[in-house]
């Protein structure tokens, strides 16, 4: 008599190593925003809390999303590749409708439901990376062409418009460097990759030249000292917060910048802050664990099944990779100032809850790998 063999399936489990780092620094972030928001809640809010319970209701959206994506197949995404498209494209129009549009500080980037604020661009950012994975996956073998990838450029550059347009110069910089990178990672020939990069190295300038303010904040970041109470004065805060920061930092919770003297130092300038408290070595700490969840995520990209599973990993990790560097630059006045929150880490509950979303899809990637 023959043996009956019975396989067995077991359960995966996952990237369970890029689990951990995900909800860790969700719950570091949390720390910091109580450390940078604590005196700011207290003085507007009569709360020293009040940003800190914000981002934890983010904390636990973005739980629930991550736990929710596993549930659905993510290569389904790839047929949701106009739809999300469409969804983003409108979501960023409705930004300059009267009355759906908020204005903060100058620039509209929001759009207002009732109590309720969403950033589009947030959507936006993952809303490319599924067309352009669906999209090449699909053309593989027109992608050496440059009419093969003329679609993702042209979806790629009606975002940029519509971002740049808010204004909103560093989403505008992430959503370039990440069609780029999609492109580069098609399997495109350099020739058409060299015709696509030029055009975009061209635009960085010309952009910087069209709005006097950027052209005040490039000045600015040049010389921050010749501006110090005006343009300069962010930049010049934050290098304080760096500098007093030294090798060991201050100590949690001790940070002097957080007194109204550095702008935004619970969301885009958070890591000035931790600089301040933590020192070089707690940010070396950070961004090792930062190039872990990189790595993790391209590893998880190269084991992907299909080409879909690792176009979209790819482009999700270079999502958060992008804007980690963006926004480590920013702070410390490498690149000229401008608005980029920390991934997981920043205040601000779109960002937050969107990008643990993104960290659930390549997370159920690594299950099914």
């Amino acid at each position: 008599m023959s043996k009956l063999k019975i396989r067995t399936k077991k359960a995966s489990f996952g990237d369970v190593p890029l689990l951990v780092c995900i909800f860790a620094m969700v719950a570091f972030g949390c720390v910091m925003i109580y450390s940078a928001s604590s005196y700011v809640g207290r003085v507007e809010y009569d709360d020293e809390f009040f940003f800190v319970k914000k981002q934890a209701i983010g904390a636990v959206l973005g739980a629930a999303a991550f736990a929710g994506v596993q549930f659905f197949d993510y290569e389904k995404l790839a047929k949701l590749k106009y739809p999300a498209v469409i969804v983003a494209a409108v979501m960023l129009i409705l930004v300059f409708v009267p009355g759906v549009g908020v204005t903060n500080y100058g620039a509209t980037r929001w759009i207002g439901f009732g109590g309720l604020t969403v950033q589009p661009s947030e959507v936006a950012k993952y809303a490319f990376v599924i067309f352009a994975a669906a999209h090449f996956s699909k053309y593989a073998d027109k992608v050496k062409t440059f009419r093969g990838v003329l679609p993702v450029l042209g979806v790629g550059i009606g975002f940029c418009v519509l971002i740049i347009a808010e204004p909103n110069m560093s989403i505008t910089m992430c959503v370039g460097l990440l069609m780029l990178a999609m492109v580069f990672l098609s399997g495109t020939n350099l020739r058409t990759f060299a015709l696509i990069l030029l055009p975009f190295v061209l635009a960085v300038p010309l952009l910087i030249v069209l709005e006097p303010y950027r052209l005040q904040r490039l000045s600015a970041f040049l010389d921050p000292w010749a501006s110090p109470k005006d343009e300069g004065y962010q930049l010049i805060q934050s290098l304080y917060a760096l500098g007093n920061g030294g090798m060991f930092g201050v100590g949690l919770f001790n940070s002097t910048q957080k007194y109204r003297f550095l702008p935004f130092a619970e969301s885009d300038f958070i890591m000035s802050v931790m600089g301040e408290e933590l020192g070089f070595f707690g940010l070396a700490i950070f961004f090792a664990v930062c190039i872990f969840i990189v790595f993790r995520g391209l590893k998880i990209a190269r084991n992907a099944r299909t080409r879909f599973g690792f176009l979209l990993s790819a482009g999700i990790t270079l999502v958060y990779g992008i804007q980690v560097v963006i926004n480590a630059l920013v702070v410390s006045g490498t690149i000229p100032p401008t608005g980029l929150p920390l991934p997981l880490i920043s205040s601000g509950n779109t960002s937050l809850i969107i990008t643990m979303a993104s960290m659930g899809v390549l997370y159920s990637v690594s299950r099914s790998n």
